[in-house]
């Protein structure tokens, strides 16, 4: 099987500009391609995460990839995706991201003797001269054009600002300089990058008169068709300090039974064959593949021990009792009780289980709290400071989620 026919197979490839020279390019190791990724923040999260996986796959098939860190284009905000304008970041909060991106993005592609390359594209668009764009960039788009594309189209309702109108000259723009710096020849990305790529496909023809490529990759989604990687409590983040291995562990074991073999496909290294052996399985059998799922993700971003210990935790914690020491904690300071106690709301607002008071409150009143095997449904309950000491207490929500208290 070429690397395009599993890409296939597994689900990922989404739209493509040209198939036959697609193929040719990546099954034979030809392509020099990059993805985009804007430092909104200082982690990668689940929504990269497959884009990297790509990345590995394809360099494991012997093409060149080229991680662009956006530090340019953050400036500006990528309207796709959103109903309003993204929150403005300083300089510094970008340059401290894209450090953050950096470290993390050598776990998932080897740089090592030019294997790959990790550019940013501040390092061009900082420096374009306003006039100079208009006159050799403007041109070349068409604002009509602009318009129909997706990612304006689902803002002019509410609001398009002319800052985020111009995200498609630059991401295109960064198509037109990789290409003529370093010979990139394809761009990857999420389906939803589909009419900037094209951009940057057009720009280079019209500019240099070349033929370039760009394929985008569906969108990782539930069955319900909503994005995953998302939790009450937040993003679910590819930095340990932010999402421990433990969590990350758990959030890939209770996905829903209609996505694991989804999941499994397009997200892990597993052969095709192991993974479509698992279509058939049902009940504990489909709980089996859920941990493997986990594990294996979680293998990937925090390696084989940060596995083996969140698998050992989450099975010895579903069995009763067991090893708490990977599970996630929170300490709570004195400052955090009154009177020597705590409320049972504050509690589980404060671990962050919960993304809200309010959601900690229908989580007690609907009796899906439980704290060191006892349930607790009363709103107004307290906990005793004293109770926390040792090893501190384990707050179950749910069925799923485990939370270790300590002082």
């Amino acid at each position: 099987m070429t690397i395009y026919d599993e890409l296939v197979a597994r689900g990922l490839i989404a739209q493509v500009t040209d198939e036959d020279e697609i193929k040719e390019l990546i099954n034979n190791g030809k392509a020099t391609f990059y993805i985009g990724f804007d430092p909104t923040a200082d982690s990668l999260h689940v929504g990269h995460f497959m884009a990297l996986c790509l990345m590995k796959r394809l360099q494991m098939a012997g093409n060149k990839p080229i991680a662009l860190i956006g530090g340019g284009t953050a400036m500006i905000g990528d309207p796709s995706g959103r109903t309003d304008m993204r929150q403005m970041m300083t300089v510094e909060t970008i340059n401290h991201n894209v450090e953050c991106f950096k470290k993390q993005m050598a776990r998932f592609i080897d740089f090592s003797d030019g294997k790959a390359l990790l550019v940013n594209n501040a390092d061009w668009l900082m420096n374009l001269n306003y006039v100079d764009v208009l006159r050799e960039v403007g041109p070349h788009f068409s604002v009509n054009r602009m318009l129909t594309a997706e990612c304006y189209k689902q803002r002019m309702e509410r609001g398009l600002s002319f800052l985020e109108f111009n995200y498609m000259i630059m991401q295109s723009y960064d198509f037109y300089m990789l290409y003529q710096k370093y010979g990139c020849n394809m761009e990857f990305g999420g389906d939803d990058q589909w009419s900037n790529m094209l951009g940057g496909t057009e720009l280079i023809r019209r500019k240099l008169g070349k033929d370039t490529y760009a394929m985008t990759i569906n969108l990782l989604l539930n069955s319900e068709g909503k994005k995953m990687g998302k939790t009450q409590s937040g993003a679910v983040w590819l930095d340990a300090n932010k999402t421990t291995p433990y969590e990350f562990y758990q959030y890939w074991r209770n996905v829903a039974d209609a996505d694991v073999i989804k999941c499994l496909k397009m997200l892990t290294f597993l052969p095709l064959e192991e993974i479509e052996k698992m279509e058939s399985w049902e009940g504990s059998q489909l709980n089996k593949a859920k941990e493997i799922l986990a594990y294996e993700l979680t293998k990937l971003v925090h390696g084989e021990e940060e596995a083996q210990k969140a698998d050992a935790a989450a099975k010895a914690l579903f069995a009763g009792g067991g090893d708490t020491s990977n599970m996630p904690s929170t300490k709570l300071e004195d400052a955090d009780f009154e009177d020597g106690a705590i409320n049972i709301v504050t509690l589980v607002h404060k671990t962050g289980i919960v993304a809200s008071r309010s959601e900690a409150r229908r989580a007690v009143e609907q009796g899906g709290i439980t704290l060191d095997g006892e349930k607790i449904a009363d709103i107004n309950a307290v906990i005793a400071k004293d109770r926390f000491a040792g090893e501190g207490l384990v707050l179950k929500k749910g069925k799923k989620t485990f939370h270790k208290i300590t002082v």
